[in-house]
């Protein structure tokens, strides 16, 4: 990366935090943001006081509240700040940024987040920038399962997906998923997007939340076992697209 776009390259994030005021982090799940913040390389013992520290990984909104607690204790602050947009988004500088924690210390990132995303909204305190995302995933889940059975449905019906997906656009059925991943999903080709072991991880932190929280999940809970389905059928690493692979087995 280095070669390619400039910069240099740290060998810990402690190296890689030391004298930043703004540390931009996005590792897989709770267990490797833990490490990578407080390990014994971790970036919070590089981070200097009054800095910045924002983590895109989508993770547990209490991981956020424990590292948004220990940030305060060493005197900089965190922002938990998990995007959607999938590579693409980050590629071209589009993703949409949900942030969780203190008005301040987020009016000052925001400048620096601007220049890789086309929205980014403070959506609360300290957590809540994690369960926005969850939010999304589970409106995710449920859309790709309806348009996975509305392609299936009308390619053994005959139809003409490009007119038909240009008839429907043009109505309710309208949404991103549809305009970015019908083209692949009817050629059965999934290897454009998220992956579907990083979906189900998702997914787990969706259903989890939702036991604390007393709220109903029965469609993602559904679609969190077609992807597992989908695991099973050798489909870890294609994109969350692949639902439609399932149906065509």
């Amino acid at each position: 990366m280095v070669a390619q776009y400039g910069g240099r390259a740290a060998a810990t994030p402690k190296a890689a935090a030391e004298g930043q005021d703004f540390v931009m982090a996005c590792v897989g799940n709770d267990n490797d943001l833990r490490e990578v913040m407080l390990g014994a390389d971790g970036a919070f013992h590089g981070m200097k006081k009054g800095a910045v520290l924002v983590d895109h990984t989508t993770a547990s909104a209490e991981i956020g509240r424990e590292l948004y607690a220990e940030a305060k204790k060493r005197g900089f602050d965190f922002i938990d700040a998990p995007v959607s947009g999938g590579q693409a988004g980050a590629e071209n500088g589009v993703l949409t940024v949900m942030c969780g924690g203190d008005a301040e210390p987020f009016a000052r990132a925001e400048k620096i987040i601007a220049a890789y995303a086309r929205a980014c909204t403070l959506m609360g305190s300290t957590g809540s920038g994690q369960l926005a995302k969850m939010v999304n995933q589970i409106c995710i889940a449920g859309l790709v399962q309806g348009l996975a059975e509305g392609l299936s449905f009308a390619k053994k019906s005959g139809l003409d997906i490009e007119k038909l997906i240009a008839t429907i656009s043009k109505g309710a059925a309208q949404s991103w998923q549809k305009e970015n991943r019908y083209k692949t999903m009817a050629a059965g080709k999934y290897d454009f997007g998220f992956a579907v072991d990083w979906m189900r991880k998702d997914l787990a932190i969706c259903m989890a939340e939702a036991k604390r929280n007393g709220a109903q999940l029965p469609v993602t809970t559904l679609v969190d076992q077609f992807y597992a389905e989908v695991q099973n059928m050798g489909g870890s690493r294609w994109d969350t697209s692949s639902l439609m692979a399932r149906l065509e087995r």
